[in-house]
């Protein structure tokens, strides 16, 4: 009986083996949410509701039009007038489709076609703010850092927007800057930020006056938008056309045992002014 206690030990079987069984928990762990860039920085949004027909021109005064000038006394009154311009929205569309075997369905552990919907309704908004830094790429100032972004960088693009009767409101911000920021001693000793934010959060939430919103990588275009950061005029800089909103059809396709669901969007994203907008670069 001593022997065979030796030898009865776990380092003996297999997880997964009938001896041993091998538990798979019944919760699934799901992806982190990323950090993306919410629709209040948008100076507007057009819903489907507003929209006709598949495309549409939004109005805007042409800055700095119109003079005022001196009169002589009996003199005419000189003729001028405003002038207008436009900017054009044409939403294209964006899907994805998901086709699930019944058997997969009948066996998994966990409702597998309404987490890869949940899943795909990430992605949708995830390609939203890729499509907005993709336009943000249009600005009006761009400012070339260096290898780490410097607090001279950040003013000169403040000036770039000021420069234009824009007021800067908003710092979007890759992983790199934010790590740039950190790195900042202003940012960080608390006798000359005058707190301890960065210190104790990791982030600095406002900068000179700016409120700095952070886009995680695996949001952007591509890594290298990680190093470049964006300064806006939030009423002026841009805005989203929804055409579609996101919408989910399910359907069946009986030749293939499968069931699935297309996910469909129609959306555009265009910059109203690119003076509102000012980017820097670093390397």
């Amino acid at each position: 009986m001593k022997y065979i206690k030796q030898w009865l030990t776990t380092d003996k079987g297999t997880a997964g083996t009938l001896l041993i069984p091998k538990l798979i928990m019944s919760t699934l762990i799901k992806e982190v949410d990323k950090n993306l860039l919410p629709r209040e920085l948008a100076a507007q949004v057009w819903g489907p509701d507003m929209i006709q027909g598949s495309s549409f021109s939004v109005n805007l005064d042409t800055p700095n039009t119109m003079d005022v000038r001196e009169i002589a006394e009996g003199a005419e009154v000189h003729l001028d007038s405003a002038d207008y311009e436009s900017v054009t929205y044409t939403p294209k569309k964006y899907g994805v489709a998901i086709r699930i075997t019944r058997e997969f369905m009948e066996d998994a552990q966990f409702p597998i076609l309404q987490g890869q919907i949940a899943t795909a309704g990430k992605r949708f908004a995830e390609k939203e703010t890729e499509l907005i830094v993709t336009a943000l790429d249009g600005a009006g100032t761009t400012v070339a850092g260096g290898a780490a972004i410097t607090l001279a960088n950040i003013t000169e693009a403040m000036q770039g927007l000021e420069d234009n009767d824009y007021n800067p409101t908003d710092m979007i911000v890759g992983n790199e800057v934010l790590t740039d920021m950190r790195n900042i001693d202003v940012f960080v000793e608390a006798q000359k930020a005058g707190d301890t934010e960065m210190l104790s959060r990791g982030f600095k939430g406002i900068v000179y006056g700016m409120n700095v919103v952070r886009v995680s990588t695996n949001a952007l275009p591509s890594s290298t938008y990680a190093k470049y950061a964006y300064i806006i005029d939030r009423s002026q800089a841009y805005g989203l056309a929804i055409k579609r909103d996101l919408t989910v059809e399910n359907f069946d396709l009986p030749t293939y045992d499968m069931q699935g669901a297309a996910l469909t969007w129609r959306f555009d994203v265009q910059l109203l002014r690119s003076n509102a907008v000012a980017k820097i670069t670093t390397s």
